[in-house]
């Protein structure tokens, strides 16, 4: 399945259930959250698949919400990054140029 056809898949879920698709507020709290218990698992060496998870499906319901095409966003990003070229300055891995 294309990630724009999970954000259409998620933000339905959505719906269907009764959650939040309008306060972008508390989608950007809850993402934060779901952050947070990523870390705990990881920490704790429990569920840490689960709750990538459910980053990744907050992260794609928020995008939906706000009519992002996540997946395209990616791409560009990923594409600029790898062109990027990073130093250590100061002990400090530093962005020194964007080619």
């Amino acid at each position: 399945m294309k990630m724009k056809e999970m954000q259409k898949e998620i933000y339905q879920n959505k719906l269907n259930k009764g959650f939040n698709v309008t306060d972008v507020n508390m989608e950007f709290c809850l993402l934060y959250g779901e952050v947070a218990e990523a870390y705990e698992a990881w920490r704790k060496k429990t569920n840490i698949g689960e709750e990538l998870a459910d980053i990744a499906i907050y992260l794609m319901g928020l995008s939906e919400i706000l009519g992002i095409d996540l997946e395209s966003e990616i791409e560009k990003k990923t594409a600029i990054n790898k062109d990027r070229v990073y130093n250590v300055v100061d002990g400090v891995l530093t962005r020194t140029s964007d080619n």
